[in-house]
């Protein structure tokens, strides 16, 4: 029956007027508005009651095939798919493609939570066990905790803060070590104009609204959203009204401030802890504003991310890099944003550290030398075709990927694989693993191709790293505005001869012709007439002068219609407005021979959030004891425990702490991280105590050591819980190659006498 109504319902969403009369033509009054049409559960909700639609995306537990289940959603999203698709395709006008859009998300959405909703139970953490435990081991804890806590802050404690170090350590390993990456540590305050320039200030904002007495903020589109599914929950609620607020909540991302406003007094939401009235909704710029100095007459900000740093110093970057691309920088430290309603733990946080790579490469040579390195790795991949198409991600080669033209180029297909085998090593889940593309809509004008790693939790899918082809839209803004040439220069070798538009648009576009080891090149610039400006503007004419040297092709040739036409022109710099005249300015072209090439580089920016992929360890790490349901532990890899071992005297018999002692001491001279627990409590116990926070393996010193010669000691496996014996010299070594992965346990098991029990006692000589 759904599938009779979709194909019912299908024409009905096409009937918009054809763009070439949209513009210029009103809509016809007996055609329904474009948003009922795009609302396909609203469709359905008014033919029945309670549509098959509406229970498949309440997640309500179905019999059979689960492919028969999703079939009917699947269909739906792509269905809406290929509207939005048609819709470009005219130029249909922007505000329905927004609209359209908007309901492909909502659909989208709910396929998603259905195949969540059909996963096996057990692979569905027990996230309040898991929590307890990570609160009781002191992992991490809200921050102000006895002074009640701040939400969206968290400390973290000594296990937590060794995790966090290794999974650090771990990608400087893999990443700068390996990829010969230039790292910098660059200032968590930024003045307001670089934040200006980067789009931060004007474009980094959530809708806001207030409890009118005690001014308690809420994010407007989330409490909007949890006060509908409260009201759509109530038994009184009628199928109608249900497929209205449904038709709402699908179009959420796509309110204006005014019609957020509407929706708060049309459901009369109030504050949802006091009852209290709201104010209307207001843009909250979600950045940490200060000032620099002491006076307050330099703006400041807490930087939102580490990018910015990189993309500033990119000049110095590139002379310690002999001047040459490709090449890379990175930057590990902290950010700030300043979350309206910060919720799930570290995935949503104010404050979150931040690893990122800017790779700078040739624009017109995007191919990695050690693509071949990855190409081979099968990914779970998630193309924009698929998601439009009401598909499911599938495994394929990166290669083929690559190839195949889904994944935009070699350089960026490098990094995802690279980005995968970190993922791995450091213990996220291969199989709740996946990259997912940008669909045209999320991406920005200016980026290329973007893809998300995304991890799967009791959350859902979440996204942890994300992988941009960023062109190279961040080094020209900070080139406009600061007037800095950041570009980098290439000798011309080869004989060419071709025509092209030059992207170096820092300061003007050039149409080129090469030719030997030298181009000749079109050259479009403002001339001012020095001595008018000055006239006009006095000393403020050189502000005048530098904008117009600093002008692309692209925009003295606006320009230069708006001086034929009018007369006149007008430009804005440094906050200030200046008018322009023909006496003033004009256009000059003349040619020029060049020896070098500038190019501004593109980037590709792999950015990862340190905190998300934190949780999603634990989620994916997370175990209990077979048999044992009180017995939980985390069975995160060697490389990244937060202790590598620990030394467990079987009892507090004085005759073991010597061999404490000198393990101890060897295995820091080993640098391998170690915990010694000598309490009084069962060895048991003890296991249990260091399982809990993850602690790789465990040496056990027993009455055999003490008695026996040449001294053993065993060593357990937390896994598997199984024990081998090896000398008490040994034991260092081994545990540092289990931890640096040149060895397995298998091997180990393979190499030395498994532990079957002690041999000795307290009572027994030494054995000469």
């Amino acid at each position: 029956m759904l599938l009779l109504l979709l194909r019912r319902a299908t024409p009905a969403l096409r009937t918009y007027t054809q763009p070439s009369a949209r513009r210029a033509t009103p809509q016809p009054p007996c055609t329904p508005p474009l948003s009922s049409l795009l609302s396909l559960s609203a469709c359905l909700g008014k033919k029945h009651k309670k549509s098959r639609w509406l229970e498949l995306s309440e997640g309500q537990n179905m019999d059979g095939n689960v492919e028969e289940i999703l079939a009917p959603l699947r269909q739906a999203v792509k269905e809406q798919g290929e509207l939005v698709r048609q819709m470009k395709a005219e130029n249909a006008p922007e505000v329905d493609v927004t609209k359209a859009v908007a309901e492909l998300k909502a659909r989208k959405r709910m396929l998603e939570a259905k195949e969540l909703s059909l996963q096996p139970k057990d692979d569905i953490v027990d996230r309040t066990k898991m929590e307890d435990t990570l609160k009781r081991r002191f992992f991490y804890d809200q921050a102000f905790a006895i002074y009640g806590g701040v939400s969206g802050l968290y400390d973290f404690g000594p296990v937590g803060c060794a995790l966090k170090n290794n999974i650090l350590q771990a990608w400087r390993q893999h990443f700068i070590q390996e990829e010969q990456i230039l790292e910098i540590d660059c200032t968590m305050l930024t003045p307001e104009p670089v934040l200006k320039t980067s789009g931060h200030v004007d474009k980094f904002a959530d809708y806001m609204v207030k409890d009118v007495k005690n001014g308690e903020c809420f994010r407007a589109d989330h409490l909007l959203k949890a006060h509908l599914q409260k009201l759509m929950s109530d038994k009184k609620c009628t199928a109608e009204k249900k497929t209205e607020m449904e038709g709402v909540i699908t179009q959420m991302d796509n309110y204006t401030q005014q019609e957020l406003a509407d929706l708060f007094v049309q459901y009369n939401v109030k504050s949802p802890s006091t009852g209290n009235d709201l104010t209307p909704p207001i843009s909250f710029n979600l950045m940490f504003q200060t000032s620099i100095g002491p006076g307050g007459n330099m703006p400041g900000y807490l930087r939102p991310e580490t990018a910015q740093g990189i993309f500033l110093n990119f000049k110095r970057l590139l002379e310690f890099n002999q001047g040459k691309l490709p090449f890379a920088a990175a930057q590990i430290g902290n950010s700030f944003r300043n979350e309206i309603s910060p919720r799930s733990g570290l995935i949503r946080v104010r404050e979150f550290t931040m690893a990122e790579i800017e790779h700078f490469v040739d624009p017109n040579e995007k191919v990695h030398s050690k693509f071949s390195n990855v190409a081979d790795l099968e990914i779970l991949l998630y193309s924009s075709k698929a998601q439009t198409s009401g598909q499911s991600a599938h495994v394929m080669k990166l290669g083929d990927a690559v190839e195949q033209g889904i994944i935009n180029n070699s350089v960026l297909g490098y990094f995802i694989g690279r980005i995968y085998l970190y993922l791995i090593k450091v213990g996220v889940a291969k199989d709740k693993l996946r990259f997912r593309q940008h669909m045209d809509n999320e991406m920005a004008h200016y980026a290329c191709d973007c893809w998300d790693a995304e991890t799967k939790t009791s959350y859902g899918w979440i996204e942890i790293v994300g992988c941009a082809d960023r062109s190279c839209y961040d080094l020209l803004c900070h080139a406009r505005a600061t007037r800095v040439p950041l570009v980098a220069e290439k000798p011309l070798k080869e004989p060419i001869s071709l025509t092209w538009t030059s992207i170096l648009t820092w300061i003007r576009c050039w149409s080129i012709s090469l030719t030997a080891s030298h181009k000749v090149v079109n050259v479009v610039q403002f001339e001012p007439n020095k001595g008018t400006i000055g006239k006009a503007y006095k000393k403020e004419a050189k502000l005048v002068m530098e904008f117009l040297a600093a002008c692309d092709e692209c925009y003295i040739t606006d320009q230069e219609q708006l001086l034929n036409e009018n007369g006149e022109f007008t430009i804005e710099t440094d906050g200030k407005t200046f008018k322009l005249t023909k006496d003033m300015v004009s256009i000059k072209r003349f040619q020029k021979t060049l020896h070098v090439e500038e190019v501004v580089p593109n980037v590709i920016e792999p950015s990862f959030g340190i905190g998300r992929i934190m949780y999603s360890i634990f989620e994916h790490t997370f175990r209990i004891r077979e048999g044992d349901e009180q017995r939980t532990f985390f069975s995160f890899p060697a490389t990244v425990a937060p202790y590598k071992c620990s030394v467990l005297p079987l009892s507090q018999n004085q005759e073991f702490m010597p061999f404490v002692r000198e393990l101890s001491d060897a295995l820091t001279k080993n640098g391998v991280s170690h915990k010694v627990d000598d309490s009084s409590g069962s060895i048991g116990r003890r296991y249990a105590r260091t399982d809990e926070i993850g602690v790789a393996f465990g040496i056990t010193i027993d009455f055999d050591t003490v008695n026996k010669t040449p001294h053993t000691a065993t060593l357990r496996d937390r896994d598997s819980m199984r024990q081998i014996r090896a000398e008490v010299l040994e034991l260092p070594e081994i545990i540092r190659d289990l931890a640096n992965g040149v060895t397995t346990w298998a091997e180990i098991e393979s190499k030395y006498p498994i532990f079957e029990g002690q041999e000795t006692s307290k009572k027994d000589t030494v054995e000469e």
